[in-house]
């Protein structure tokens, strides 16, 4: 197991690429504490990882309030002793281009997607330097290396992972919308949350530990198009 006894923090775990991450590093022998804003989502998510034998614990907590973000890192040490993985996965995004976004919008997906994951890392990174160890990835969208001309201006400037369904309903004709995201992929399909978790999992693995400051592209091609 490539996590075996590793002490993972995820963020926005209880859904998409987070809860997919959570369930592979549990596999991997990883200790994995979830947060999230609904706690129904974070309770059903740790309920269905019981029925596979993972054990996965679970936080109440909004990257966006500071507060919250030094709770669940503290929470996470104080139930595992440290903090060997943090992987800042939560992200919120809207549609509007920029003349049309209101400043609350963008303050509200700026704070989310960008202060979210430094608030994460500033209380995760003295625990890791303690333990002279740590690995902390944060997971962004291709808008975060192109532009869209599709309206996300605030997604777009914040780079953040995109919740595929809400983004197809803001669409008058879902399965269009659907098409479009489909078509600006070489590969021709979009992706699924397992092989994004597959990618992390692959830079938190000790065997690549050497590998840091760097950008992992997993787009289906869209980003060398």
């Amino acid at each position: 197991m490539k996590l075996k006894n590793k002490i993972a923090l995820i963020t926005g775990g209880g859904t998409g690429i987070g809860k997919a991450t959570a369930f592979l590093f549990a596999k991997e022998g990883a200790r994995v504490v979830i947060t999230g804003r609904r706690e129904q989502i974070l309770l059903e998510t740790a309920a269905e990882a019981k029925t596979e034998n993972l054990e996965i614990e679970y936080l109440v907590s909004d990257v966006s309030k500071e507060e919250d973000c030094k709770a669940a890192v503290d929470y996470t040490v104080s139930k595992f002793g440290r903090i060997d993985i943090l992987f800042n996965n939560a992200g919120v995004s809207y549609m509007g281009v920029t003349h049309e976004t209101s400043t609350e919008l963008w303050d509200k997906t700026f704070d989310i997607n960008v202060k979210g994951i430094y608030l994460m890392s500033k209380y995760a990174i003295p625990y890791m330097t303690e333990e002279k160890s740590g690995c902390i990835v944060n997971n962004s969208s291709i808008l975060g290396l192109k532009a869209s001309r599709a309206g996300f201006a605030a997604y777009s400037s914040s780079k953040y992972t995109p919740m595929m369904d809400d983004l197809f309903d803001e669409w008058d004709d879902r399965e269009a919308g659907e098409k479009r995201y489909i078509s600006v992929h070489p590969i021709g399909r979009l992706a699924q949350p397992e092989e994004i978790a597959h990618a992390v999992l692959f830079l938190c693995d000790d065997n690549i530990k050497f590998m840091t400051g760097t950008m992992l592209s997993v787009d289906g091609g869209m980003s060398a198009k």
